[in-house]
C-alpha cells in the first residue's frame, strides 16, 4: 500500500515507518520534524490546507495514498498546557480525518490510547483485567481528546459505513533500550499502578498497525494493544492483591500476562506481540 504516517519520526513513529518499508509498503512520513529523505515532509497538522495538500500528492514524494495511519499528536499529558494539548491534537485529527474523507481514502488506523481507560487509575479499575467493554474514564485533557477523536470517528463512519477507521489504544510504547529499567520496578508495586503494568514495544505497536491496515473492516472499532505480559517480574496475583484488593477479577490473571486485556485484538486483527522486555532486559 501507499501510506501516509503521521509523526513518523516520533517514538512509535520511526519504527512504524521502518517496518512498514521493510515489509514493501511505500511509506511517506508528514512530521513537524524529521531528518531530510525521500520519506519525509514537513506538515503542520493543525492547518487544513496543508494535511489535505500533502494527503493528495506531493512533488517528489508521491501522488497519493491508499491509506492513513495518523500517530501526530503531543503525546501525553503534562508535556504542553492543558488547552495547548486540546487544540493541537484535536484540531490534527480532525484535519486528517476530515481530509481522508474529502479525498475518498478509505482506510484509517489511528492511535488512541490506554489512558481512555481510566489511566492513572486512582479510581480503580472496574475489574481486571480491563478491557474495551465498559465506557471510557478520561482523567486528563489528553486522553479527554482520545475519547472525542474515537466518538468523531464513530459519528464519520455512520455517515460514511464504507469508511474504516480503527482506533489502537496504545499501552505505554517502549524501545529495546528503555528495559534495563524495568527490574528496577518490582521494588514499589505502587510505581507502575497507573497503567496495570503494562507497555507495548514498539515493534509491536508496528505490528498491530500492519494488521490494523490488512483487516480491519469497515466502520469503526477500537483495541487495546499492549504486550502479552507486564513490566514487572512479580506475579500478578501479588499485585492485584497489594494495589487492587477490592476490584473483581475477570477471567484467570496468569502469572505475568499482560492485566490490559488484548484478546480482542488477538481475535479480530491477528495481532500477536513477539517481544518481551524478559528477553531483552
Amino acid at each position: 500500500m501507499r501510506i501516509a504516517v503521521t509523526g513518523g519520526s516520533g517514538k512509535l513513529g520511526r519504527t512504524v515507518v521502518r517496518i512498514l518499508g521493510e515489509h514493501g509498503h511505500h511509506v511517506h512520513n508528514l512530521d513537524q520534524h524529521g531528518e531530510r529523505s525521500a520519506a519525509f515532509t514537513r506538515v503542520d497538522l493543525t492547518d487544513y490546507g496543508q494535511v489535505i495538500d500533502a494527503l493528495a500528492g506531493i512533488d517528489d514524494r508521491h501522488d497519493g495514498v491508499d491509506a492513513i495511519v495518523h500517530l501526530a499528536a503531543i503525546p501525553a499529558p503534562g508535556m504542553a498546557s492543558d488547552a495547548a494539548t486540546f487544540h493541537n491534537n484535536m484540531l490534527a485529527t480532525y484535519n486528517v480525518f476530515q481530509a481522508a474523507k474529502r479525498l475518498d481514502i478509505r482506510r484509517i488506523v489511528y492511535a488512541s490510547s490506554e489512558t481512555v481507560l481510566g489511566l492513572p487509575f486512582d479510581v480503580p479499575p472496574p475489574y481486571i483485567p480491563v478491557d474495551e467493554d465498559y465506557p471510557a474514564r478520561p482523567e486528563s485533557t489528553y486522553s479527554l481528546v482520545k475519547h472525542l477523536e474515537e466518538t468523531m470517528a464513530i459519528e464519520l463512519v455512520r455517515r460514511d459505513p464504507q469508511l474504516s477507521i480503527t482506533a489502537l489504544r496504545f499501552s505505554n510504547v517502549m524501545d529495546p533500550a528503555d528495559y534495563a529499567e524495568f527490574p528496577s520496578f518490582d521494588a514499589d508495586a505502587r510505581s507502575r499502578k497507573w497503567n496495570l503494568w503494562g507497555y507495548i514495544d514498539a515493534r509491536d505497536g508496528a505490528q498491530a498497525i500492519e494488521r490494523a491496515l490488512e483487516n480491519a473492516a469497515p466502520g469503526f472499532d477500537r483495541f487495546i494493544i499492549a504486550a502479552a505480559d507486564t513490566v514487572m517480574a512479580r506475579p500478578n496475583a501479588e499485585l492485584v492483591a497489594e494495589v487492587f484488593p477490592d476490584v473483581p477479577l475477570r477471567g484467570e490473571l496468569g502469572v505475568n500476562d499482560t492485566l490490559l486485556s488484548i484478546d480482542k485484538a488477538r481475535r479480530v486483527l491477528g495481532y500477536e506481540p513477539e517481544h518481551s522486555w524478559r528477553d531483552e532486559a
